[in-house]
């Protein structure tokens, strides 16, 4: 083997370039938290250009991050004329809570017989975390491991239907409850609800744990529905 040869086997491979799509999957990234915590809001159109000089990027991967907004219902688009974003309607946002309920119920009972005690004990963890943050009033820390929470159950369960759906309508629900102006009482309810369904896991007491998850998430979707503006949905 001459030498030239040896030092390109022995010389370590180059970076691979960035793939084409991380940069309209980092813009999608953005534009679904502006969109969730209301900083572009339901039915307001969306400017382009604007956008653009923000990101620093061009219309093409701005295009392309609000077309994967649109398969995931947060955006519009409109023929000819952009996009905006979609209103917050009621009665889906009624509709989305009863099937959450629906998937957390059968969430807990799979999670009584498949979760291992590791992932029973991360929960456990994660739990524990969350409640530090409810002790100190730090709500937006709070929320986001209680989303995060949420996630972790849905991956443990085995079940990549449920995941899927379950992660398809979080995005969904995320904004109402973004919009929706929950009180202090609701806040110490869902806490201690969570205790509730933790315990539940522990104890791998499947109906227990089914039945506290669908009414958190019930009564969840009770406190969003009641908290939501009155002129949200209105045209």
């Amino acid at each position: 083997m001459n030498e030239s040869l040896d030092q390109d086997v022995l010389s370590p491979p180059r970076p691979a370039p960035l793939k084409r799509s991380s940069l309209y999957e980092a813009v999608a990234e953005r534009l679904r938290e502006m969109v969730l915590e209301g900083e572009l809001a339901p039915g307001s159109r969306i400017a382009e250009k604007p956008l653009c000089e923000a990101f620093g990027v061009s219309p093409t991967p701005l295009r392309q991050a609000l077309k994967v907004l649109a398969s995931e219902g947060l955006v519009e688009m409109l023929p000819h004329r952009g996009a905006r974003v979609t209103r917050v309607d009621r009665d889906e946002v009624r509709d989305l809570f009863e099937v959450m309920a629906a998937l957390e119920s059968l969430a807990g009972n799979l999670l009584a017989v498949r979760a291992s005690d590791a992932d029973i004990a991360e929960i456990r963890g994660l739990h524990d975390e969350m409640m530090g943050y409810f002790a100190d009033n730090q709500r937006k820390r709070y929320f986001a491991l209680n989303q995060r929470i949420h996630q972790r159950l849905a991956d443990l369960s085995g079940n990549r239907v449920l995941k899927d759906l379950e992660q398809s309508l979080t995005l969904r629900i995320t904004r109402a409850r973004y919009m929706a102006n929950l009180d202090a009482s609701r806040w110490e309810e869902s806490a201690r609800e969570h205790s509730y369904f933790v315990e539940a896991l522990e104890a791998r007491d499947a109906q227990a744990l089914s039945e506290a998850l669908s009414l958190h998430m019930r009564k969840t979707g009770q406190a969003v529905l009641q908290g939501l503006p009155d002129n949200a949905g209105d045209d």
